[in-house]
């Protein structure tokens, strides 16, 4: 049998994590060829060039794509696009994979599921049939849901959605989390040596805050970020660690506001470009609250029993654990909902907190899919009414 040639897009640390182990089963069967392109954040100066990572851990990049405009305009974003869906179609041309995958929402994976389809690529989708309501990623992965040919939900509701849109059952696969596989496989980092890597000493009262646009919003992110940085002030005591936004609309002018906020607090406030995923799990295993608007806080951090305070709406439409406690971007709202997850009750029912993710062999099974599913007529999709 000939070699399945097995293409993998990253373009931000957070989906790399994701992705590291389902990309080491691939490397290590010998029936699969691993491709990788890495592009969007990966090869950013300001994000931290983060592709240097992927090569440290031992993988062969057989694409770098640049297409990230130094804009986080809409005008900016669009032609980043723009320029990632020709950058795609030079690089499929070049390496032909067999399977192209991809995972989540963000804009330049729609722009490699755009080239993808039009060069006749299967496509395989990580974490599709999720709502981010605050989000044009609501759109965007819905679309890349209905480009793509193999489904790896991440819980059964969402499962359930895709098939509502109308794609195969036969073809949606229900495995869990890839974010709960990384818990359970990687050896984190004790509380000196993390410290240590972040130069920067956790306290009796410890935050991990991971905030980002919420792109639908009009507004524009400076109110809110605003009243997130007024309640955090309240906590006197607490020392905070805060990972910078992603590159989505206004992603900048929410960094410069936490940097100013970090240089008030010099002694308990450090700010992060990337952690990484090792980095990033074992902070949330030291700190006492997750706070912020990522998914994060709402898939991997009920785990560790350890509470998400999730602002807004960004995440407005997930599966949430009881461990999340959602609060509105006001500041009274802020600090009610970090009191909340800090009392004795609360802190007594993460105990049996359980989260609706899975813990299953994610990306074994995965890889074990993408190595023997039928690509004969794959691509000749058609409608499923339920």
């Amino acid at each position: 049998m000939p070699t399945r040639k097995i293409c993998i897009v990253t373009g931000t640390r957070a989906d790399y994590g994701l992705l590291y182990w389902i990309m080491k089963e691939i490397e290590l069967d010998d029936r699969l060829e691993l491709q990788i392109i890495a592009t969007g954040m990966h090869l950013s100066p300001e994000f931290g060039l983060t592709y240097k990572k992927i090569e440290e851990d031992g993988f062969k990049i057989d694409e770098k794509l640049e297409m990230l405009l130094s804009s986080d305009t809409p005008v900016g974003i669009t032609k980043s696009v723009g320029l990632a869906t020709i950058g795609f179609s030079d690089a499929f041309e070049k390496l032909k994979p067999d399977i192209l995958v991809v995972l989540g929402d963000r804009y330049e994976i729609l722009a490699a599921a755009q080239a993808a389809v039009i060069a006749r690529i299967p496509i395989a989708h990580i974490h599709g049939g999720e709502a981010t309501e605050g989000l044009i990623d609501e759109a965007i992965r819905h679309a890349v849901t209905k480009m793509s040919h193999i489904h790896f939900p991440a819980a059964e509701p969402y499962k359930n959605r895709i098939i509502q849109m109308g794609e195969n059952p036969e073809k949606v696969y229900n495995f869990g989390a890839p974010g709960i596989e990384n818990i359970n496989r990687m050896q984190l980092l004790d509380r000196e040596s993390f410290e240590k890597s972040i130069d920067f000493k956790l306290g009796k009262l410890s935050f991990l805050i991971t905030y980002h646009p919420v792109t639908l919003h009009k507004e524009g992110p400076v109110k809110a970020t605003q009243n997130l940085l007024t309640a955090l002030r309240e906590f006197k005591e607490a020392r905070m660690i805060f990972t910078k936004p992603n590159s989505d609309t206004d992603g900048r002018i929410i960094s410069k506001m936490i940097d100013e906020f970090a240089l008030e607090y010099p002694d308990r406030v450090i700010t992060v470009t990337s952690l990484g995923q090792l980095r990033y799990l074992s902070a949330i295993r030291y700190v006492d609250i997750v706070i912020g608007n990522s998914s994060s806080g709402l898939i991997e951090v009920p785990s560790f029993k350890k509470p998400t305070v999730n602002l807004g709406v960004r995440q407005q439409g997930r599966i949430k654990a009881d461990s999340v406690i959602d609060a509105t971007e006001e500041v009274d709202s802020i600090i009610e909902a970090i009191n909340k997850a800090l009392s004795n009750s609360f802190q007594s029912k993460l105990l049996n907190c359980i989260s609706p993710y899975g813990s299953g062999d994610v990306s074994l099974n995965i890889k074990n899919t993408l190595k023997t599913i039928d690509l004969n007529h794959i691509l000749e999709k058609k409608f499923v009414d339920g």
